[in-house]
């Protein structure tokens, strides 16, 4: 399974008078292409930080120490905001958990949706034709490379047949948003006429007969079946049924519809499309035809060409990325570091490892994209912490003998702010051993794809990225998908509440629309922070019933944040559960609901209600620590009923229990005593496994 997200070592704390509270504390996960990972834990234990530094919507005072948030080969944490607007939104949406504060309370709902699919449809326009020139450009160059006779002419030959293309799309993609609003205007005239105010009545048929005018498309209006314009003069409402009728026709999502980067290669070279005459089915074909024959098959080869001379470039150029890495490795492992050197030597192995990435590759290394901005923020950090640590270290020390002596005097003294130290050891190791783990990564066996089908993929980006930058969004479609979106989720009657306010909106009804603002964009990536957390029972169940049709539906990848495990039972593939701002326990629902070995994880399981459990739920005595201070040992130590002496001492390290589960606890250890769970929790595994087997009994019954 892809893996559309990759965080980590991650650490982030925050600047406060009081010290820097350590609100995520070195975790790392991954989130794959269609899955919904669940991380659950009390509030304070980092969860929601962690998506936010994901989002880039960190606070002011965030300091993020160490990690790395890898997606798209970029790693998030080190872009620029710029480059930030044609993610956010577009490739990353989130859902907040009090839909009331996300809302602009003075903005109609309306508005507030078809804002964002403009600008986002802005950024992706300009990404996409910034994405198509750049690989355009790659592709000639690896093609002249490999020999190909005429590379350049045959590349701008695609240009532009692709431009012509893209010009009709957009023809065609304009009167198709005409033809969607003037369905929606008929709507609103039937209401009109239905509530008998006939001016309004009056005004809106005058718009829609100017509208449906201005169609000309020869492809929209071959498939309406004829004109459209109406004669508003005699009987209006049939006038107006048969024009919706034909705009139905025409708009049918399930109809062929034209192939207009094929029929930009015929209509560039000399070929006729006329869709009054034969069907776009028929246009289709003779495009395809046209281009197979007179361009495509012969391109095809030509790109193979080109790819087998970008691979062939970039793994000799990867050999010697792995030699200039080894000869620059013992630089990083000095004992002391000479901040020149390692800046140079840096420098070095990033430039040889940015000459091993394939440009042509659409899978991209993630490891090699990141490697220069990774050693640049962990060379920063190792040697911003030789300039602060004393600093610090001297301040501590002013701070405690002048607390000591207005302390002594019977005096107020304001309480030391804690020592806020690099930690120097950690941040040698990220220098030496991203080195280490990428010329580990060069040496690992790579599979790749059948060099034709490559090829066909790269055809096929190339298309993807004409038809973005040909999409140019119309207020009035953002409005129609707008309405569309709001049906999509469940909002009833979205003609009249597109123009409503978000107080006219039940709590359930505003998380709808909150949904529905963050899908706008289409995004790979849904972030839902405690989406049910201020619902009552019944409407939560309804909108994780949605989130997860919606994720089925659109194949999204979803990161759910709760503190209720219960919420995510029949949701989650994988989950997380996190304290103090550490990854505790990581495995699949499976792993975690009937073999959870955390006592953390004990504890959330034995205060999560359910319908059949008789005994006293129970509460997890105490607090969560002061991050300010977090503890030396486990941070769970001091609630925890079954901890030993080394909690208190060493934080346990990650036991790796199956190959999809583990949990930081010294219980795993194989020294340590035998721990069962709670009466509490084993009743409660053994229930809900008797219930999966009748769950799976009866549906196999129901399949015989």
């Amino acid at each position: 399974m892809a893996k559309k997200l990759e965080v980590r070592h991650l650490t982030i704390s925050f600047r406060t008078n009081n010290g820097a509270v350590r609100a995520v504390r070195d975790i790392s996960f991954d989130l794959n292409e269609g899955e919904t990972l669940a991380i659950a834990g009390e509030s304070g234990s980092g969860k929601s930080v962690t998506t936010r530094a994901v989002m880039g919507i960190l606070a002011g005072n965030a300091i993020v120490e160490d990690g790395e948030i890898i997606y798209d080969g970029r790693d998030l944490l080190k872009i620029p905001e710029e480059d930030f607007h044609t993610l956010r939104g577009h490739k990353l949406s989130m859902v907040f958990q009090d839909p009331l504060s996300a809302l602009n309370p003075i903005m109609r709902i309306g508005k507030q949706l078809t804002e964002a699919m403009i600008l986002n449809n802005k950024e992706r326009r300009a990404d996409g034709k910034k994405r198509f020139n750049a690989m355009l450009s790659q592709l000639e160059a690896n093609m002249t490379e490999a020999g190909v006779a005429n590379a350049k002419e045959r590349c701008q030959e695609l240009d532009k047949f692709t431009a012509e293309g893209v010009k009709l799309e957009n023809a065609y993609q304009n009167a198709w948003e005409e033809a969607i609003g003037i369905l929606d205007s008929i709507e609103e005239h039937e209401n009109a006429v239905l509530s008998k105010n006939a001016a309004e009545a009056s005004s809106l048929a005058k718009e829609i007969a100017d509208a449906a005018g201005r169609i000309t498309d020869p492809y929209l209006l071959a498939a309406a079946g004829g004109a459209l314009k109406p004669d508003i003069s005699g009987n209006v409402e049939q006038e107006f049924e048969t024009l919706k009728q034909k705009l139905v026709r025409a708009t049918d999502e399930k109809a062929e519809k034209p192939n207009f980067f094929r029929i930009g290669y015929l209509l560039t070279h000399g070929g006729s499309a006329d869709p009054s005459r034969e069907s776009v089915s028929s246009i289709n074909e003779k495009a395809r035809k046209a281009l197979d024959d007179g361009f495509m098959n012969e391109f095809l080869t030509d790109v193979c060409k080109a790819l087998e001379n970008s691979a062939a470039k970039a793994d000799t150029a990867r050999r010697k990325a792995v030699q200039t890495l080894k000869s620059e490795q013992p630089v990083f492992n000095e004992a002391n570091l000479s901040e020149s050197r390692c800046r140079a030597a840096a420098k070095r192995c990033a430039d040889a490892v940015e000459q091993a990435i394939d440009p042509l590759a659409l899978d991209k290394d993630n490891r090699a994209y990141v490697f220069r901005s990774s050693m640049v923020s962990y060379i920063n950090r190792y040697f911003y912490g030789l300039k602060k640590n004393p600093r610090e270290q001297r301040r501590f020390e002013k701070d405690t003998v002048k607390y000591e002596k207005l302390t002594a005097k019977g005096k107020f003294a304001p309480s030391v702010v804690p020592l806020n130290l690099v930690d120097m050891d950690k941040a040698r190791r990220n220098i030496s051993g991203t080195v280490s783990a990428l010329i580990d990564h060069f040496g690992e066996a790579k599979q790749e794809k059948d060099l034709k089908q490559r090829a066909v993929d790269l055809i096929d980006y190339l298309k993807d990225r004409s038809s973005e930058y040909a999409f140019h969004l119309s207020k009035g479609m953002a409005r129609h998908r707008a309405i569309e979106l709001m049906k999509e989720v469940g909002i009833p009657e979205p003609q009249r509440r597109y123009h409503q306010y978000p107080f006219e909106f039940s709590g359930g009804m505003r998380q709808r629309i909150v949904i529905a603002i963050a899908l706008s964009a289409n995004p790979d990536i849904l972030i839902c922070d405690e989406p049910t957390t201020a619902l009552d029972v019944t409407i939560q169940a309804q909108i994780l019933e949605l989130i997860n049709r919606l994720k089925k539906e659109r194949n999204l990848s979803v990161i759910f944040i709760t503190h209720d495990l219960g919420v995510v039972a029949n949701m989650a593939d994988r989950i997380a559960v996190m304290y103090a701002g550490k990854i505790v326990e990581y495995g699949t629902a499976e792993d975690v609901f009937y073999d959870p070995r955390h006592p953390y994880t004990w504890a959330l399981l034995a205060s999560m209600p359910d319908l059949e459990t008789k005994e006293k739920l129970s509460a997890i005595p105490g607090t969560p620590p002061n991050m300010i201070l977090p503890p030396k040992g486990d941070a769970f130590a001091a609630r925890n009923q079954y901890a030993m002496e080394i909690d208190f001492e060493e934080q346990p390290p990650m036991f790796q229990i199956s190959e999809t589960h583990q949990a930081a606890t010294w219980l795993l250890h194989p020294d340590a005593p035998k721990v069962e769970p709670p009466a509490i929790v084993t009743e409660r595994i053994a229930r809900m496994k008797r219930k999966a087997q009748e769950r799976n009994a009866a549906a196999g019954g129901e399949n015989a």
